[in-house]
């Protein structure tokens, strides 16, 4: 047993949609998805649950999301769908012209100069506080008992764990990386598949938020840890910084796209691009799943969304134009009108003025939760608050050192944020959470996903598990190895620029809940790429 390879298998293994009535939990790891579930079943909400295995996954997968990252959630609740910004500022001391006197020409990853503030311990409290049923203390229970007793290491945690102990003894370097190698790879290389891994750190400070709702982390004790091992080493966030820090309910955008409402975050988030690129598509009469033409208009679509996103998205009070704006009728119709039958280089327009992991959680009063919660960049910026296990992330590396860039660093400044949950309705009734997480993977599997639901008729699962395509950059896109080869041929001779990845990390790792409105029935699909579980019951 102790020799077999627990990423080898040469068989296609096909997962059928998870059908349950009474609650459910998707997420990237399956003891996060029971803690979600133990949630429900001791009389706690979807919002517990969603809170609760947010908390579980900041243990158990580290690979991707920390205490000291940021979050976003939509939440239906009695017959309304709210939206919370759980992302941090930039430090109020930091600045474009400090980098550059410094010898900065861009923002790095790692160290301490990408380093915003954490937001999502605070959303956990503030979700808690306004929708929760269940003790702040129950809820947060499971993540301090994995982090305290420990858990074996998953498969694909496992893989991308390793990957990332080896490219950090290679990048690294510093004193104040130390910590991070203390925590995550104790004896000189990260845990094992199969491994039991632990860490009392993340359980004190886990307890601590749980103990005083967040008060240590912004205010208190850890806050002052925080800004210690700052100064130590020339940082610029501080427990001022941490103190002024709250997260924002801000009211959810959407699209019509063919009779569904599909509802993304608006800006400092991305998932305008999702919504522009739909926006775009719904012109085209698009029938056929596995046709070049659906492909070609979709990959056109989103080049020319993301042209868009990459020049005006910012934290929202800086942006020089408006959601509306860019989600204007016109404005996409006019857009739509730049797609031909060959690739194109992408290009923003003029609109008129006016590492992540993703969960979804649903009980049987209808509540449903769309959460998401990342360090950016794997383990984020390489630091670890010493003995606490709050691995920081580098979300300041999306800030543009231009000036004159909408997305300017600026202190006490949002960023471009990459991560965005996505939520489904028909007429006044939810279908249900969605999301696929991966950088700027993220609107691209939102379109995927959504137009695999709508357009194709897929269930939640098949939806999920189709192969799928990523646009890179200019004309280059990537395909993953189970792509059509022939559609694959067909977009080259189209002037496409086709990469076959034999990794899919790359392409994003996703949750779906859709909710039969007669029935109250939900139907769940879970992730094929990873270590994807749903709980339900």
């Amino acid at each position: 047993m102790k020799h077999l390879d627990n990423l080898y298998n040469p068989y296609e293994t096909p997962r059928h949609t998870t059908i349950a009535k009474n609650g459910m939990v998707a997420t990237s790891q399956p003891l996060a998805a029971q803690a979600g579930l133990t949630m429900l079943q001791k009389g706690g909400n979807a919002i517990d649950a969603a809170i609760a295995a947010a908390a579980t996954l900041t243990v158990v997968e580290p690979t991707s999301n920390g205490i000291g990252s940021d979050a976003f959630a939509l939440v239906w609740v009695k017959d309304k769908l709210y939206g919370l910004n759980g992302s941090g500022h930039a430090p109020a001391s930091i600045s474009i012209d400090k980098l550059k006197s410094r010898g900065y020409d861009e923002i790095p990853k790692y160290g301490f100069v990408p380093v915003t503030v954490p937001g999502a311990p605070g959303a956990w409290v503030e979700l808690s506080n306004r929708f929760g049923k269940l003790p702040f203390e129950e809820v947060l229970a499971p993540a301090i008992q994995y982090a305290e007793e420990g858990y074996p290491v998953s498969p694909v945690l496992g893989k991308f764990w390793a990957m990332a102990a080896e490219k950090f003894k290679e990048t690294l370097e510093g004193e104040e990386f130390s910590h991070w190698f203390d925590t995550f790879a104790p004896n000189g290389q990260a845990p094992q598949i199969g491994e039991v891994w632990k860490s009392k750190g993340h359980a004190t400070t886990l307890r601590k938020i749980a103990e005083t709702k967040g008060e240590a982390f912004y205010k208190g004790e850890l806050a002052e840890q925080m800004d210690q091992f700052s100064k130590q080493y020339g940082g610029y966030i501080t427990k001022e910084d941490l103190a002024a820090y709250e997260p924002k309910w801000v009211e959810p955008i959407s699209v019509d796209y063919r009779g569904y409402q599909v509802w993304e975050i608006p800006p400092n988030g991305q998932g305008i691009v999702a919504l522009s690129a739909l926006n775009i598509l719904k012109g085209f009469d698009i029938r056929e799943k596995e046709s070049v033409n659906t492909y070609h208009k979709q990959i056109e679509a989103m080049k020319l969304a993301f042209a868009d996103g990459e020049k005006y998205i910012a934290d929202e009070s800086f942006m020089h134009v408006s959601s509306e704006d860019l989600l204007n009728e016109s404005y996409a119709e006019e857009r739509r009108g730049l797609i031909g039958d060959t690739a194109r280089l992408p290009e923003s327009g003029t609109p008129p003025k006016g590492g992540t992991v993703y969960l979804a959680a649903a009980d049987n009063e209808g509540n449903m939760v769309s959460f998401i919660q990342s360090n950016y960049m794997g383990f984020g910026s390489g630091l670890v608050v010493p003995g606490t296990g709050i691995a920081l992330q580098n979300r300041g590396h999306n800030f543009s050192m231009d000036p004159e860039h909408a997305n300017s660093l600026q202190g006490n400044k949002k960023s471009y944020h990459t991560i965005i949950p996505g939520f489904l309705t028909k007429g006044k009734e939810p279908v249900g959470p969605f999301g696929v997480m991966g950088g700027f993977m993220q609107p691209q599997g939102h379109v995927q996903v959504a137009m695999n639901t709508v357009d194709f008729h897929l269930n939640p699962q098949a939806a999920l598990d189709s192969p799928r395509w990523q646009w890179m950059k200019e004309r280059t896109v990537w395909v993953e190895p189970n792509f059509p080869s022939h559609v694959a041929e067909a977009l080259a001779r189209k002037g496409h620029n086709i990469e076959i990845q034999l990794e899919t990390g790359a392409f994003g790792r996703g949750q779906v809940i859709w909710r039969d409105p007669q029935t109250g029935t939900l139907f769940g699909g879970t992730e094929s790429r990873t270590d994807g579980a749903i709980a339900a019951y």
